[in-house]
């Protein structure tokens, strides 16, 4: 089995968005990568509220449209996960970690993923993850 990619709400704007300099790339990763693609249900509700915001509805109701035609595995966020993120957000308090950030972070610790797609690289860039020696980001 492949490795699965976790997927960040940064991904989710950019692959709705026909003006951003990454929507070809987005949309290319889309088309190519094989690997499970798995969407926090927290990116999945901080990424329509950015789609929202800063498009427009008709490109949520295009991306929920069109959902399963992406491939996307929904995962919950579990109690564990949101005491793991706390933790995280703790440790790093003077970085000021976003808690959807901390959510992927627990979560990929959870499911044993070491790649996340993420055009915001700060937060898991500094991310020492307890699973591995840090977190591969694409693209």
């Amino acid at each position: 089995m492949l490795n699965p990619i976790l997927i960040d709400s940064s991904f989710l704007y950019e692959l709705h968005n026909p003006k951003t300099f990454f929507r070809t790339q987005v949309a290319q990763f889309v088309q190519v990568e094989k690997r499970p693609r798995i969407v926090p249900d927290v990116v999945l509700t901080e990424g329509a509220y950015l789609i929202r915001q800063r498009i427009g509805q008709h490109a949520v109701i295009r991306f929920l449209t069109t959902v399963d035609i992406l491939g996307f595995q929904f995962e919950p966020v579990t109690g564990s996960d949101l005491k793991r993120a706390g933790q995280i957000m703790n440790h790093y308090r003077d970085a000021d970690f976003d808690f959807v950030d901390c959510c992927i972070m627990a979560i990929s610790e959870r499911l044993n993923i070491t790649t996340v797609y993420t055009l915001d690289r700060r937060d898991f860039a500094m991310f020492r993850p307890t699973h591995c020696e840090y977190l591969e980001l694409l693209p």
